[in-house]
């Protein structure tokens, strides 16, 4: 793996305890705000120094606290992209970049100019960071980074300050120049940047990460709560097993079939908005709400239900159906909703 990451860090109030090997391509870090994602690439980066760990990049050991080896940010090999973009504002473009490039040895004009031309910043090299766009400077800052000829680049959050426009925009940018380069960990709490943007993801949750999996994975088959509200799923209930495949849902009150065995570790079922749907009559994994609320989104109908009579926050549940199909419901109406066996995806805290 091009990067094997242990670490932790004692804050008093909070605990950073993280492992994780990225491998070649783009790897998502997706976590909430405040889990810890931007620490763990400061630590990474020597920014930040760990209480313990070890961090090893493509063989060379970085970080280890059993052997006494912590190398300085400038000796890593790692290339950090902080949410700002941190460019030195007292410095034109080219001054940015030569700043990191003249400490190479095989620096050179023609070295330079490749990277004007490889990130599209022709014309700007005597511009300073505030009459730059947020495109210019992040294309800007990703050069300045690449000039140190980096092992594996590190992208905290970097479209979250922007506009939607701006921000699909500078996407399809950043897509292509991490198609050209390796090893990526790309930071962020947007489950649709990491869905588009990266091959691998690892999910971090109150300073804890889980097994690194494929974003497909993820996606159709989260298997604890926290991942699988990171991938966007919207209904929760606390589970109690009654059979084999068989639950009792403690916060509708309803008993559903799932698609597979129900394990001893399994404490929450999972249900997406989309899957869910009204139906006529009782019948199996169909159970009783009320409607809250109808709102037309712009390319479906979102029915805000309440469910069972714990008065727990997971009794909410969000439908989503085509357009049209809610035609006639109003709040207060009673109405019964249904899920396929194979939807009901069980969880672990």
């Amino acid at each position: 793996m091009p990067l094997y990451v242990r670490l932790k860090k004692d804050f008093g109030t909070f605990l950073l305890d993280v492992e994780f090997e990225a491998p070649d391509g783009v790897m998502g870090l997706l976590g909430a705000s405040g889990c810890g994602k931007s620490m763990t690439l400061k630590c990474i980066a020597g920014v930040v120094r760990p209480d313990e760990g070890a961090v090893v990049l493509n063989g060379r050991v970085l970080y280890d606290s059993v052997k006494g080896i912590d190398l300085p940010p400038q000796k890593r090999g790692v290339g950090l992209l902080f949410q700002n973009y941190a460019l030195f504002p007292n410095m034109t473009v080219e001054q940015n970049i030569m700043a990191v490039l003249s400490s190479r040895k095989n620096a050179s004009e023609e070295k330079f100019r490749s990277l004007v031309r490889r990130f599209h910043i022709e014309g700007l090299e005597r511009h300073y960071p505030a009459s730059l766009s947020g495109g210019q400077r992040q294309r800007a800052a990703l050069a300045r980074i690449m000039a140190s000829e980096p092992s594996v680049i590190m992208l905290d959050e970097p479209l979250s300050a922007l506009d939607s426009y701006l921000r699909w925009q500078l996407e399809g940018e950043l897509a292509s120049i991490l198609d050209d380069f390796g090893a990526t960990i790309y930071v962020s709490h947007n489950r649709d940047e990491v869905y588009r943007l990266c091959s691998h993801v690892c999910v971090m949750s109150s300073g804890r990460t889980e097994p690194v999996r494929t974003v497909k994975d993820l996606f159709e088959s989260p298997d604890t709560l926290a991942s699988s509200l990171l991938s966007g799923c919207k209904n929760y209930s606390r589970i109690e097993r009654v059979g084999e495949r068989r639950v009792r849902a403690a916060d509708w009150d309803a008993e559903l079939e799932c698609g597979a065995p129900v394990p001893d570790d399994a404490s929450f079922i999972g249900i997406r908005a989309h899957y869910l749907h009204p139906v006529p009559e009782d019948g199996d994994n169909v159970f009783p709400c009320v409607v809250a609320r109808v709102t037309e989104d712009v390319f479906h109908t979102i029915v805000s239900l309440e469910a069972g009579s714990s008065g727990h926050g997971f009794s909410k549940i969000r439908m989503e159906i085509p357009k049209g199909a809610a035609r006639g419901l109003s709040a207060g109406d009673t109405i019964r909703i249904g899920v396929k066996p194979r939807d009901v995806m069980l969880l672990k805290k």
